[in-house]
């Protein structure tokens, strides 16, 4: 009698101790705002059944006419023809569709790439607001944003390469003066461009 109830008690502290099991926190949980496996901007990688975008067209632009040696390591912008050039330090071409600026907001020039931002958050700026006051100050990481899964920033930083959360408009004069991408070619952009790699726009 006396060893059943010491078996007893022994059982009932070990659930008691299981209970009170305390685990470190896990910095991943809602690391971007709880959205999961079937959010095209999920950290994680989509389901086979998911497809991101429209179906990939090669752009319509002749990749001949830059030169490879003085565009090496440089991204070119070609506005008129909605496509973005980026030659690899080896002379590699990889040849993007992409959305321009709208007419009265396009730029023309050279310049570089300040920083990148992965998942990044999009702050409209105070003329945004203004003139669409129901814009909030930040947009989170998420199928909501914008700037899509990736962002490059150019200049001082207001310039951006970036995804976006309308693939539709690809091939358009379409955004405020910025370069939107495909999801897929973003992301193969970003893995190979680096701060301080040059971009000009042209025309």
């Amino acid at each position: 009698m006396r060893l059943l109830v010491l078996l007893a008690t022994a059982l009932f502290l070990t659930a008691v101790h299981a209970q009170a099991q305390v685990y470190a926190p896990y910095d991943g949980y809602d690391e971007f705002d709880g959205y999961g496996y079937d959010d095209p901007y999920s950290p994680y990688p989509p389901p086979d059944y998911y497809d991101p975008a429209p179906r990939y067209q090669e752009p319509p632009y002749d990749r001949s006419a830059l030169s490879t040696r003085s565009t090496r390591g440089t991204i070119v912008i070609a506005t008129r023809e909605h496509t973005l050039i980026y030659t690899t330090g080896n002379g590699e071409q990889f040849a993007y569709p992409i959305a321009v600026g709208r007419e009265g907001k396009q730029w023309y020039g050279t310049t570089r790439v300040v920083s990148k931002r992965l998942h990044p958050e999009w702050r409209p700026t105070a003329s945004m607001r203004q003139k669409n006051p129901r814009l909030p100050e930040v947009v989170r990481p998420g199928p909501a944003n914008p700037l899509g899964t990736r962002a490059i920033y150019l200049a001082d930083g207001l310039l951006r390469i970036h995804g976006t959360n309308d693939p539709s408009s690809i091939g358009t004069n379409a955004s405020s003066g910025c370069f939107r991408m495909y999801r897929q070619d973003v992301e193969e952009l970003y893995e190979m461009v680096q701060p301080g790699t040059r971009v000009i726009v042209q025309r």
